[in-house]
């Protein structure tokens, strides 16, 4: 995995309003509100970190379990990941994925709508989900102590999701707000929708993961029921279990909550295949909301952890990676011709892509800037980098692996990614002795992915309000919706599990206060319905 690559000038900030949204490039690279780095423990450079200890099994029903015992801290952190992403969805029925990373806080058999964000909370947890390209997850993290209490919550809407009329048309509201909020009324976010199509061929690889509106207008709940049965069953998704915890007795949790769930048959498979052309080279998109012109430029990249894919990674933080990169220092504190570039390699199971947004300096001719990147890019991809670059990437990939699985949640999320697009979680051992291994050669081979006259560009261009914006192509006429649902199993769901709270301590003389007992049920002074959690725009380049 990779690390952030937001690659914003300190100029940037001046212009404000100039927050980034989530776009469909890749696997995100802010991913879930989590930075994604390089992850291993061990190196080639006689760096000698611990090992993540893995253990995993399969339920019958076919629900994946990886664990991770570690009792350094009294925490646990539970993920569940779907295979499920925007490229699941078919034209006509877009935006799907994201709905119901939305519809599963909407109750289910045991527990009210919104119920899970109190049960979490009350508890003293954080929650959330996410969804992109690739997968939809949901995780929480909470005392040790509470591990029966998120596993007990995440069955019961695998089991018995309130997929109703009622909860479809709320939900499909919150999200058409959530695009007006984050998309429509924002400056740039629009374009790079607009850029991924020119990108991607493929609509399973081009199209967002907001999705349409229309499509989304035109969903039944018989079309929702339908998604429901065949992505949210145990057998198409990974529960991932690390922190404070007895292997023994969260396996018997396990089992307890989640193997009389029915499997369902596999989802049938994808095709995100490519041609090796960009889908449209250049274009021109009207923002109504942008302060001042930008463009984006966007090549396709290759699949993930394939030699060329790290190779790329690595390029990407050359060129892009920080205020010691070689285009900040070009453009940013060298000619000073530009307020703010980002971007970098979004990885996917299937093609990827790499992408830059770039924000000129008022008065600067953006030609001269494209000129001088495409420059720096046939510099790295002729001589390739210096040693000082190399060494700069090697501390860089030490110091992130070794911050970001302090985490136990960094660690629970890795392990899920590996466990369900590789079918490894050990890889988690092993990934930055991958990159490690990069040499300067394989970097400048890399390079000429982006050395090439085989990119898109797409130049943002400010335009009155209400001007007509560019769309993306209208979606083929909506295939019949299934008329007979199969509902996800009938077994009936084990009780919740017991409050799990710690034996006060012995009360001294001077402080007769009790410990308050860990609440675990919805108090009444809590709010009736709290928000559903807000996307954080997240930048998926």
């Amino acid at each position: 995995m990779k690390h952030s690559t937001s690659r914003t000038a300190s100029a940037f900030a001046l212009l404000g309003v100039l927050a980034l949204p989530a776009v469909s490039y890749g696997q995100n690279r802010n991913s879930n509100q989590n930075n994604q780095v390089k992850t291993n423990m061990s190196s080639t450079t006689n760096i000698r970190t611990p090992r993540i200890p893995v253990e995993q099994f399969k339920l019958d029903n076919g629900l994946r379990v990886v664990m991770s015992p570690d009792k350094a801290v009294p925490v646990v952190s539970v993920a569940v990941y779907y295979d499920v992403g925007s490229r699941n969805e078919r034209d006509g029925r877009t935006g799907f994925a994201h709905l119901f990373e939305h519809m599963m806080f909407q109750g289910s058999e045991n527990v009210p709508k919104a119920a899970h964000f109190q049960f979490i909370s009350n508890a003293g947890g954080t929650m959330n989900g996410t969804t992109n390209t690739e997968r939809t997850n949901y995780f929480q993290t909470l005392p040790a102590n509470q591990l029966p209490l998120a596993l007990w919550l995440e069955s019961d809407r695998m089991r018995s999701l309130k997929v109703t009329q009622e909860n479809l048309d709320n939900q499909r509201k919150a999200v058409q707000e959530e695009k007006r909020l984050n998309y429509d009324n924002r400056p740039f976010s629009n374009a790079f929708l607009r850029a991924n199509e020119m990108i991607f061929s493929n609509s399973r690889n081009a199209h967002s993961t907001i999705g349409s509106m229309a499509d989304l207008d035109a969903a039944t709940i018989e079309d929702v029921q339908e998604f429901f049965r065949i992505y949210y069953a145990p057998n198409n998704a990974v529960l991932t279990v690390v922190g404070d915890f007895d292997p023994k007795e969260a396996r018997s949790l396990v089992e307890k909550y989640f193997a009389s769930i029915p499997k369902q048959p596999l989802p049938a498979a994808i095709d995100v295949t490519e041609p090796a052309g960009v889908n449209v080279r250049k274009d021109t998109y009207q923002d109504p909301f942008a302060p001042t012109p930008a463009f984006i430029l966007g090549w396709k990249a290759p699949q993930r952890r394939t030699d060329d894919a790290y190779a790329l990674s690595l390029a990407d933080d050359i060129l892009l990676g920080g205020d010691s990169s070689r285009l900040y220092l070009k453009l940013v504190k060298g000619n000073e011709s530009v307020l703010a570039i980002q971007g970098g390699y979004a990885e996917r199971r299937g093609p990827g892509g790499f992408s830059m947004f770039v924000v000129p300096k008022p008065g600067n001719d953006p030609n001269a800037i494209r000129a001088t990147i495409m420059a720096e890019i046939k510099r790295l991809a002729t001589e390739g980098p210096t040693a000082q670059e190399m060494e700069k990437l090697r501390n860089n990939m030490i110091n992130d692996s070794v911050r970001a699985l302090q985490s136990s949640l960094f660690r629970a999320q890795r392990l899920s990614e590996y466990a369900l697009y590789d079918n490894d979680p050990t890889l988690i051992n092993s990934e930055l002795e991958r990159y490690m291994s990069v040499t300067p050669e394989r970097i400048k081979a890399a390079a000429k992915y982006l050395d090439t006259e085989n990119h898109a560009l797409l130049e943002v261009v400010p335009a009155p309000r209400g001007a007509t914006q560019n769309a993306a192509a209208a979606n083929p006429a909506r295939p019949a919706a299934s008329t007979t649902p199969t509902q996800p199993g009938t077994p009936a769901q084990p009780g919740a599990p017991a409050p799990q709270v710690p034996q006060p301590q012995p009360a001294q003389p001077a402080s007769p206060t009790k410990p308050p007992a860990t609440p675990v049920e919805p108090t009444p002074n809590r709010p009736a319905a709290p928000q559903q959690p807000g996307d954080v725009p997240q930048q998926e380049m």
